[in-house]
């Protein structure tokens, strides 16, 4: 009658790179590449493995929140950017008289036509303004906030 408690032969494909890296990590461990595969397999289907799984899953969700609150506040920066330069156009430009208004207007088309070709130039080659922006103001590459006055 066969052992109970002895090993049983399990033949499994594997990808030539994953064979590969199994013979190089054995032979650097000095052990068979069953014994390895198996501590693998084990360390796979073992409870810890799922563990591992939602902290690995947490720490990307982690990034991707904080991704998204870097772009929460740059369109935020960008939006009150905009919002402060039109205030402060509209208070500082007088309406012009009617006559003058038809020409205003032909000309203020193809200035908008120049400045859409301008953004286009801009937004295709860079760097971008917001960059330019966050060097003036001294923060460091990878800093999150803006230095507030206080």
């Amino acid at each position: 009658m066969a052992n109970a408690n002895k090993k049983r032969r399990l033949s499994v494909y594997l990808e030539p790179g994953v064979t590969k890296a199994l013979a190089e990590y054995a032979a650097l461990r000095a052990q068979p590449r069953s014994l390895i595969a198996e501590a693998a397999i084990a360390s796979f289907l073992s409870p810890d493995a799922a563990e591992r799984q939602e902290a690995a899953l947490t720490k990307r969700l982690d990034q991707l929140d904080r991704r998204t609150a870097r772009l929460e506040r740059d369109l935020g920066i960008a939006v009150e950017t905009l919002a402060v330069f039109v205030r402060f156009w509209l208070t500082t430009n007088p309406p012009l008289p009617e006559p003058a208004q038809a020409a205003a207007r032909a000309q203020a088309s193809e200035r908008y036509d120049d400045f859409v070709a301008a953004l286009g130039r801009r937004l295709a080659k860079g760097p971008k303004l917001w960059r330019e922006i966050s060097d003036d103001v001294g923060l460091a590459p990878g800093v999150d906030q803006v230095p507030t006055e206080g």
